[in-house]
């Protein structure tokens, strides 16, 4: 799940594109289908006209709310329906970006509502085992875990060799330390890297990158571990090279901003590289907000020193605060005998959804292999 929900603009409203009256129809066949006595026609009648008010995670809750009245109130029974209803599994042909589609998002609804207790987890579990062929239930399964920490870490780990890619996916991805706009997991973060020890040489990007993801949200707290985790599986020889320096450089990206240097050494980048800085400057000094300023640099060293070069913007908020954002320049190597130019046009959003940029002074600092080499200062002026 990548969105949160809302407009992306006058012209798309991704929601509606989620959630409308073609695709609740394709849900309510499906129900029909597989559902013998439900009445589709009544089920639209009353789960289309409440699309409007709401967001598009509303909208998968108040889908359920809808269904719920068409299902058995036991569990059990209820999990059957679901299963039976279900469209046929996603393509297993495919490796990577086959998310299914919202709509299917429900049955994880109605396991967390209905399921989440001692006496239906032998049955919660295995309705969250055959959804994700359709839509991922990454939000779903971390009630579970919370509550019932034992029993569904075994499963977890059961899963991590399900002949299902999504499934093994859903392991990963449902046990991230911070997953984006989902329950937080009770559990410490590193009890969970044995089960990215059985997943890390799979060969699908849908499951790496979701092992990537989830190392970089425990590098947060825990850079070390992550450095260590990542020594250990190049050090085993299972996955293939090339994916696995895919991995390392996407799992280490929140740290490589940083400019820790352990991140720095695991992607073959010396901090203390003798790399000298002999220009670094913004022009204009002056720019206007919406504007944009050229990024010009130079390096020079006295032998082959392969550089990651970043440069940071330390943009003032309203009330004087500072607040650093790293921009990615360039990767190279710095030859002895040469200079190595770097150039990047940087506009100054003044339309940026996030922050809004404030006129006056701004540090700007130039990050070589995690090291701040040079700064500078510009002025952002009023357009």
């Amino acid at each position: 799940m990548a969105d949160k929900g809302g407009d992306r603009g006058a012209a798309f409203s991704l929601k509606d594109h989620l959630f409308n009256e073609e695709t609740l129809g394709q849900l309510a066949a499906e129900y029909a289908a597989g559902l013998p006595g439900f009445d589709a026609g009544a089920f639209l009648h009353q789960v289309l006209p409440g699309l409007p008010e709401r967001e598009l995670m509303e909208r998968i809750d108040w889908i359920a709310d809808c269904l719920e009245p068409h299902l058995a109130s036991d569990f059990p029974t209820m999990a059957d329906q679901i299963e039976a209803a279900m469209p046929p599994p996603l393509d297993p042909t495919l490796r990577d970006d086959d998310f299914g589609q919202f709509i299917h998002a429900v049955p994880g609804v109605l396991a967390v509502r209905h399921g989440l207790s001692e006496a239906h987890l032998p049955r919660a579990l295995p309705l969250l085992e055959a959804a994700p062929l359709r839509f991922s239930m990454e939000f779903y399964i971390r009630p579970f875990l919370n509550a019932f920490p034992d029993a569904v870490m075994a499963r977890l780990r059961d899963w991590t060799g399900h002949d299902t890619y999504h499934v093994r996916r859903l392991v990963s991805e449902g046990t991230r330390p911070t997953l984006p706009w989902a329950k937080r997991i009770d559990l410490d973060p590193i009890a969970m890297l044995p089960l990215l020890d059985a997943l890390f040489a799979d060969g699908t990007r849908f499951v790496t990158r979701s092992v990537a993801n989830h190392l970089n949200d425990i590098s947060k707290t825990a850079p070390d571990a992550v450095l260590g985790r990542l020594a250990d599986w190049k050090a085993r020889g299972v996955q293939k090279p090339g994916e696995l320096a895919w991995m390392t450089k996407h799992a280490l990206r929140t740290l490589i901003k940083q400019g820790y240097p352990g991140a720095m050494i695991a992607l073959g980048y010396d901090p203390d590289a003798p790399v000298e800085v002999t220009q670094f400057d913004l022009d204009p000094a002056s720019p206007m907000i919406g504007g944009t300023a050229q990024v010009v640099v130079a390096l020079t060293a006295p032998e082959d020193c392969p550089v990651l070069v970043d440069y940071i913007i330390w943009f003032k908020r309203p009330g004087g605060r500072e607040n650093a954002k790293v921009h990615k320049l360039k990767t190279g190597t710095v030859r002895p005998g040469e200079t190595l130019t770097i150039t990047k046009a940087h506009r100054f959003k003044g339309d940026a959804t996030t922050y809004s940029l404030v006129p006056g002074p701004h540090r700007v600092a130039l990050q070589v292999n995690g090291r701040i080499c040079a700064e500078t200062m510009i002025e952002l002026l009023e357009p």
